[in-house]
């Protein structure tokens, strides 16, 4: 397993250098704001990503505020107040990306939320608090409570929610592969044990997020050599 320094110093010198690589790296995630967020917000990101999955996100983002007006702003009570036939008429509005298996996660996952909720505290603090040295955990727990969250689309809605999390993007998977630490499949229990623990080990050497490191260790690897403007 390599040092965080020698990631750190290859993928500046890929990047054009030190100052161009902390641009690239942004900032970290604030749990802090996270846990201020209201339910619906949570809901709402969970499932932009589920229609964004597979499809042109550009698309999905010029609709979102028509999908939005359609659900009610994703409010938790309205969502799993409406019955099968209400749903399946708006998974036909033309306004919205017209896809009722992906439409019916919404309530889905509305359920998910409501149920944590009755652990009285909100769905977003109860994602603020999970300790990002376990966030697998946490991809675990939208795999297995909600619905369509599973691969990268839980980590990727939790990331634009400001939860800390490493994303397995091709360049990180790239990486774990070409330096031996995985050889399976990277949803497997084994594989993502291993990269959690070296992101964990990385985090304790730094002072970098969990999304940081995830971007410097794609960065570090293959093709993309971006500069930054």
């Amino acid at each position: 397993m390599e040092s965080i320094d020698k990631i750190y110093t290859r993928a500046a010198d890929r990047k054009g250098g030190e100052q161009a690589l902390q641009f690239l790296l942004g900032e970290g995630s604030n749990d802090r704001a996270l846990a201020k967020l209201t339910d619906d917000r949570l809901l709402s990101a969970f499932t932009k990503k589920v229609f964004q999955s597979g499809f042109v996100w550009r698309v999905v983002e010029n609709k979102w505020q028509d999908f939005e007006e359609t659900f009610f702003n994703f409010d938790i009570e309205k969502i799993l107040m409406m019955p099968e036939e209400m749903l399946e008429k708006k998974a036909a509005d033309p306004r919205i990306i017209r896809n009722f298996n992906k439409v019916k996660t919404i309530k889905a996952n509305a359920q998910m939320i409501f149920e944590e909720q009755q652990n009285s505290h909100s769905f977003a603090e109860f994602v603020a608090q999970w300790p990002s040295n376990n966030i697998i955990g946490l991809w675990d727990y939208l795999k297995k409570n909600g619905q369509r969250l599973g691969g990268n689309t839980g980590p990727y809605a939790l990331r634009v929610l400001g939860k800390d999390t490493f994303i397995i993007s091709r360049d990180v998977e790239a990486y774990f592969r070409a330096h031996d630490l995985i050889s399976g499949g990277t949803q497997t229990k084994g594989s993502l044990n291993t990269i959690q623990a070296c992101f964990n080990q990385w985090q304790q050497a730094s002072d970098l997020s969990l999304s940081q490191l995830s971007r410097l260790i794609a960065f570090s690897t293959g093709d993309n050599h971006v500069q930054a403007e």
